[in-house]
């Protein structure tokens, strides 16, 4: 059982995300741990990326806020990584695309997460059946690939799943990331179609931003991913953001669990 699965069976739980270097690298690290002191269970740092092809405007705007400073070697994101390991255990896991893996190089990426305190892989832009050239890399240093469903994977979810590592990622509704007020009608029953197959736990993310939806996809699943809010208040609060961030965590939290 990956220190991912390990941590998240057998609870309800709050999956949260921050774009890395947004606005900087300090404010980075001071965000992630304020979460985790939040009650985050599992944090997600978004690789900054020129395409995010899966994101909605909230992500895509701190991607070119973080783009814009200088500070962004992909080295120093893992060393921002290194510095929130000295301060939690918490999860973690990076959102990236497929190009910034394959320009990092497999073995080197798959290493370097390994040796900073990466635990998991989001992947939006690698289908399940193109992950035969990185997993071996992965798997050598016990680092989940996180696998994605949606409410239109049908016949592709025994398929998903049975490769699937440390969760599964239940995307609520049809495009790109950012807060709804509505959601795929059937969220239910896949949940249950995807658990007749796996039993790794199961998270909603895509749209949730306030406790009432979050205690409610909380009820049908194992927990909820939330990006879109945490980033919005990154933006709002900029430096100042950690505060905010712990106590929005919290406040999920206790809608999640009751």
């Amino acid at each position: 059982m990956s220190k991912i699965q390990d941590a998240l069976m057998g609870k309800k739980n709050f999956v949260a995300f921050v774009t890395a270097n947004d606005p900087d690298l300090d404010a980075t690290v001071e965000n992630v741990v304020a979460l985790a002191k939040g009650g985050a269970d599992l944090v997600e740092i978004g690789i900054p990326f020129s395409d995010p092809v899966a994101d909605g405007p909230v992500i895509q705007a701190a991607d070119v806020r973080a783009l814009k400073n200088p500070d962004l070697p992909i080295e120093n994101i893992f060393e921002a990584v290194g510095k929130v390991r000295e301060q939690t255990d918490v999860p973690l896991a990076f959102l990236v695309y497929f190009n910034i893996i394959v320009q990092y190089g497999y073995e080197h990426f798959a290493a370097d997460c390994a040796k900073y305190g990466i635990d998991g892989l989001i992947i939006p832009d690698l289908p399940t059946e193109e992950q035969g050239e990185l997993r071996p890399y992965t798997d050598e240093e016990n680092i989940d690939l996180i696998s994605l469903v949606t409410t239109n994977s049908g016949e592709r979810i025994p398929m998903i799943v049975e490769k699937a590592q440390g969760f599964v990622y239940l995307v609520s509704s049809l495009g790109v990331t950012g807060e709804r007020t509505t959601f795929a009608n059937n969220l239910k029953e896949v949940v249950e179609d995807v658990k007749r197959n796996t039993e790794l736990p199961v998270f909603i993310g895509f749209g949730i931003h306030s406790p009432e939806q979050a205690q409610e996809m909380a009820a049908i699943a194992d927990g909820v991913i939330v990006g879109s809010a945490c980033v919005a208040i990154c933006e709002q609060y900029g430096k100042e953001a950690a505060t905010h961030l712990e106590a929005y965590a919290k406040q999920m939290v206790t809608a999640i669990r009751g």
